[in-house]
């Protein structure tokens, strides 16, 4: 039955790519044009927002840490960076969407239905790992390194080192927390299944303890914070393939029976 279902997406996409010789090389240009365009406009609209507004949401942002400033020049460089910074992020959704809009009449409709109703999982899962960064890690992360340096030195933080710092324990776990939607979909696509994850168990936790060497602050209790929903969530995506796997099982035997 799946052998079935697959070589039907195959004639479609093979019928699509022949339909599609009659559009122009200059109409797909066009397209893309339109869609850098969208996205460049959505991202100055972002960053005059988060500009204008930065005087007022940075104090909460900060939290009261005590930050300082080298210079003049480095206030309106800092203002800038990070207004860029959060308007891109901020943007993402938004271009994420235009390129959805780009690539759909190239999909046939079961590639459709997935990347559709995958979308609003990506944002909660994006969102969550933001949360979880900013709420739990950095703040944690933050002081604790801090106090560790007050011992032997006196700290000063600057604003560019504080937002970097912010944005590396925040905006890496909104990509991390999409691991569900990454392996549902190589599960949709034939090339993993709950076996095979279960099998592989030891050595998906063992890169996940590498990743979060990569993106976490170094020292062993933000690793261990970091890794935990890491590998909650490999365990959650295991359970979504099994009820996914129980599913077509029970489709396939009504479809027999019938």
């Amino acid at each position: 039955m799946e052998e079935k279902e697959t070589e039907i997406v195959k004639q479609k996409r093979r019928k699509l790519t022949q339909e599609d010789n009659m559009a122009s090389l200059t109409e797909h240009l066009m397209d893309l044009r339109a869609v850098v365009i969208k996205s460049a406009i959505v991202i100055v609209i972002w960053f005059v927002i988060v500009f204008a507004t930065v005087t007022w949401w940075f104090p909460y942002v900060s939290k009261g840490a005590d930050i300082v400033v080298l210079g003049p020049f480095e206030v309106i460089r800092f203002y800038i960076q990070t207004s860029g910074a959060i308007s891109l992020g901020l943007s993402i959704p938004f271009i994420c969407w235009f390129l959805w809009q780009f690539m759909k009449p190239g999909l046939v409709e079961r590639e459709t239905m997935f990347i559709k109703s995958s979308l609003p999982g990506m944002l909660v899962l994006f969102i969550a790992g933001v949360t979880f960064g900013y709420f739990i890690v950095h703040p944690i992360s933050y002081f604790f390194l801090i106090s560790m340096g007050e011992r032997n030195f006196d700290v000063l933080v600057t604003a560019d080192e504080y937002m970097s710092f912010l944005l590396m324990t925040t905006i890496p776990f909104g990509l991390i927390f999409q691991l569900p939607v990454v392996i549902l979909f190589l599960n949709y696509i034939g090339l993993l299944d709950a076996e095979i994850m279960q099998n592989m168990r030891k050595y998906a936790y063992f890169i996940l303890l590498v990743v979060t060497a990569l993106i976490a602050p170094p020292d062993l209790f933000t690793h261990l914070i970091t890794l935990s929903p890491m590998i909650l969530l490999y365990e959650i995506s295991i359970i979504l393939i099994k009820r996914r796997d129980k599913k077509k099982a029970k489709k396939a035997q009504k479809e027999a029976h019938s």
